[in-house]
């Protein structure tokens, strides 16, 4: 039978407890077994996946295990690894809707002009989350939303899918695989360690608009993204935005209309100093982060011209 998704989880230590639900929620999908295959990408963890994790309970599953660390090179080893048609990309902390499967095949045979697509992300929170934290939500791939929507702009951020349960066909992973192999992606935009840099999902999702498909999000995909109270505090989300706003200019430079790296004008500081002056503590922290990450990120684009 011909292998139509491949699930992918990459993982480095991850929280047994995490896992197990994210494993449990795969052995509950309502899409025959014999139709897709589970891959679990052990990225470097100090007790190796394979004697730590059983994956007996399905028959198409197997251990790959990628030494070199970040989750960039986790995934390209499940690109490489996959068999599907469809990748479906589920974070260790991922518990996906019964139907999630089922219901990417279905988008993947009505909507064959996209390449990349996704679904709605809902919380569930180790503890009560602060108040102050819900503007930052969406930085956690926290998102709901009422109706479909989709694009072959890369730029409609609005349909861009998130790294959680990301959907992608294996053409558009291939592709993205090669951007890497012939060195178009000296710069990793994905975690490596402690590190919160993101981006690489959304590089691999704007890789369906390169090669003339589109993306989307879809009401009927769903699932749980399980956070850690860890993950709420200042401290953390601090770290995060700036690793966002890094990864942003970053990202935003692979498809730059002009190829050159933009550059800070002295009247954006200005305005930026007036607005760090009227904001509160809190507030200045991301404030600077943001502008720590991008600042970052345009130095680390101008010493690779």
């Amino acid at each position: 039978m011909t292998t139509e998704i491949s699930v992918i989880t990459c993982s480095h230590n991850p929280r047994p407890d995490y896992l197990k639900q994210v494993l449990d929620a795969l052995k509950a999908q309502t899409l025959d077994p014999r139709r897709w295959e589970y891959l679990l990408s052990d990225n470097a963890s100090e007790v190796p996946l394979d004697t730590a994790v059983d994956l007996s309970w399905h028959p198409r599953a197997r251990h790959v295990r990628e030494e070199k660390l970040g989750l960039t090179h986790a995934r390209l080893c499940g690109i490489r690894e996959s068999l599907g048609e469809v990748l479906v990309f589920v974070d260790d902390d991922n518990v996906l809707e019964a139907d999630f499967l089922d219901q990417a095949m279905k988008i993947a045979k009505e909507w064959p002009r996209l390449g990349a697509w996704g679904g709605q992300t809902r919380p569930a929170f180790d503890a009560p989350p602060p108040e102050w934290t819900t503007r930052y939500w969406s930085c956690l791939v926290i998102r709901e939303f009422d109706s479909d929507r989709w694009s072959n702009q890369p730029s409609a951020e609005n349909t861009v899918p998130g790294g959680a349960g990301l959907c992608i066909r294996k053409s558009v992973a291939d592709y993205y695989s090669e951007l890497h192999a012939t060195g178009k992606r000296r710069i990793l935009m994905d975690r490596v360690g402690n590190s919160l840099v993101s981006g690489g999902d959304t590089d691999l999702a704007m890789c369906a608009c390169d090669v003339g498909l589109g993306m989307g999000l879809f009401t009927s995909l769903k699932l749980i993204h399980l956070i850690s109270a860890f993950r709420l505090t200042e401290d953390y989300l601090v770290r995060l935005v700036e690793g966002i706003a890094y990864s942003g200019v970053v990202t935003n430079s692979f498809r730059s209309t002009n190829g050159n790296v933009p550059v800070r004008k002295l009247s954006t500081s200005l305005a930026d100093f007036v607005r760090l002056m009227i904001r509160n503590r809190r507030d200045r922290r991301f404030f600077r982060a943001v502008r720590s990450g991008k600042a970052n990120a345009l130095r680390v684009l101008q010493s690779k011209q």
